[in-house]
């Protein structure tokens, strides 16, 4: 992606200016963090500095189905996925930008605009947040601040657990479902059997997703994903096309040395409805 692509707002630029950690020790930090994430994100080490936002409009392209064929539609596939990363990078941006070691709390959503049914708007956003002792060691891939959808308190399990997460991962896949011939269904009246057409595409859709995401994942050197998650939408397209997408955190070890002894024991938490 060039940098023209990319780049954010001026008024992004100045609210960052404003921000704790901009040479601003009277700035403030801003966050979507709970009370218990933040007092937790700080248990861990870090400070957060600021929301980072990115978002991407996008016109997705036609492509055509085979009414009876079970198909991926691959220009709907790259055209999801190609919309989250641009989100993704112009939040990861803004995240560099603030001096952030890394985004937790990342939500990625996506919403169609009124105007255009053609044009859906991706949206990324996550709290940045800074070792509070300066160590550098907690970046992601190539340097880049590391991107997680770890909760406050997820982040600190898995740190304690001596882990440190790398990148947030995902894999998308949009899918046409081949319709039922008349005779065929004409056959299934009024019996129990299995629509096997629908399960093998819904189930090879699935694994599309899935094999992308964890492919990601191995060309960012994590040792694996955590906080898996396995969204399925239409985005109100036509009937019979569905998208799966796959989405967690990468992670890997702190250090070389692992001790699974070391990991704290669970402990009872009570919580009260008021």
């Amino acid at each position: 992606m060039g940098e023209t692509e990319k780049s954010i707002p001026q008024h992004a630029i100045d609210r960052l200016k404003g921000l704790r950690g901009q040479g601003h020790p009277g700035g403030i930090f801003t966050s979507d963090f709970s009370v218990n994430e933040f007092l937790l994100v700080r248990k861990a080490g870090f400070e957060p500095v600021g929301l980072c936002v990115g978002s991407c409009i996008y016109h997705l392209g036609i492509q055509y189905a085979n009414w009876s064929a079970n198909q991926e539609m691959t220009t709907l596939s790259g055209a999801m996925y190609e919309a989250r990363e641009r989100a993704m990078a112009r939040m990861k941006e803004e995240a560099r930008d603030m001096g952030a070691d890394g985004i937790v709390g990342v939500r990625l959503t996506v919403k169609r605009l009124e105007w255009d049914e053609n044009i859906m708007e991706f949206m990324a956003i996550g709290t940045g947040i800074v070792h509070a002792g300066g160590h550098q060691g907690f970046k992601g891939v190539d340097g880049a601040p590391f991107t997680s959808d770890l909760s406050g308190q997820d982040f600190w399990t898995l740190l304690q657990a001596g882990y440190r997460p790398l990148e947030l991962v995902m894999g998308s896949c949009v899918y046409h479902v081949a319709h039922q011939g008349f005779f065929q269904s004409l056959g299934q009246i009024g019996r129990n059997v299995e629509m096997t057409n629908f399960s093998q595409a819904l189930y090879d859709a699935r694994e599309i997703a899935m094999e992308r995401m964890q492919n990601e994942a191995m060309t960012a050197g994590a040792e694996g994903v955590v906080g898996m998650e396995l969204h399925e939408g239409s985005h109100n397209w036509k009937p019979h096309i569905i998208e799966f997408f796959a989405v967690g955190t990468a992670v890997k070890p702190i250090t070389e040395e692992r001790d699974a002894s070391a990991i704290p024991d669970p402990t009872l938490v009570l919580s009260v409805n008021t």
